[in-house]
């Protein structure tokens, strides 16, 4: 396995990067609850014609799209508690800097990329 050193410019987050990711989280929390508005909504009869129509399979897709819509909003609205409690950007079982790279892609990130690998190779 290949440990790269880090350096500040990778870790350090400035306050315009804090600020945009504070946006982003922002926007993706809106997104996230529409979305779930979207899909828990009433039913009009045109559409609920068409709900019977659709397969098992196509219903379970939107269960499941709500599901991750939830997950992702738990995970955006505790980046944003992090960021007012002061501790964003630090990873959950490390304490090591997040990456600022992996931050500005996943900005809701708890954990730094060498933990997140750990994490998903636990069974």
């Amino acid at each position: 396995m290949n440990h790269q050193t880090i350096d500040e410019s990778t870790t350090h987050l400035s306050s315009e990067d804090l600020a945009a990711l504070r946006e982003n989280l922002h926007e993706q929390r809106l997104f996230r609850q529409e979305q779930l508005r979207l899909l828990a909504g009433p039913v009009t009869s045109r559409a609920e014609d068409r709900i019977r129509q659709r397969a098992a399979a196509q219903i379970e897709v939107r269960v499941k799209l709500a599901a991750s819509a939830r997950m992702v909003l738990t995970d955006v609205e505790a980046a944003l508690t992090r960021m007012n409690e002061g501790s964003y950007g630090s990873c959950h079982l490390c304490r090591r800097p997040v990456e600022r790279e992996r931050l500005m892609i996943v900005p809701q990130a708890r954990y730094c990329a060498r933990c997140q690998q750990v994490k998903e190779a636990q069974p």
